[in-house]
């Protein structure tokens, strides 16, 4: 799987980087379908969410899977948001179960 990781607007970290790397390639050994991720770091000054966005963006066959999440720490939201691309990924992989 491809990982391209872009930080937009925030200095670039090595270890978000190097933390969300690890992450994704867990999850590419338990799905060996997926074919890219994109994983953007934003920094949002709002006084209602926490601030610190991740976006991860999945090709695989079919639709891509897409899911974010606003946290206190990079680290926190991308947890955050692989435990809810995971969600999506394993009712896909049950929705593919029935073509195989």
């Amino acid at each position: 799987m491809e990982i391209i990781i872009q930080f937009v607007q925030v200095p670039k970290s090595e270890a978000v980087e190097s933390f969300a790397i690890k992450r994704l390639l867990k999850m590419a050994e338990k799905y060996e379908w997926l074919i890219k991720a994109d994983v953007f770091y934003k920094l949002e000054h709002d006084t209602k969410g926490k601030g610190k966005i991740c976006e991860i963006r999945l090709s695989l066959p079919g639709p891509r899977i897409f899911a974010f999440s606003d946290e206190a720490s990079f680290e926190a939201a991308t947890d955050e948001t692989i435990r809810d691309i995971e969600k999506q990924l394993q009712k896909r992989k049950n929705e593919m179960k029935h073509y195989l």
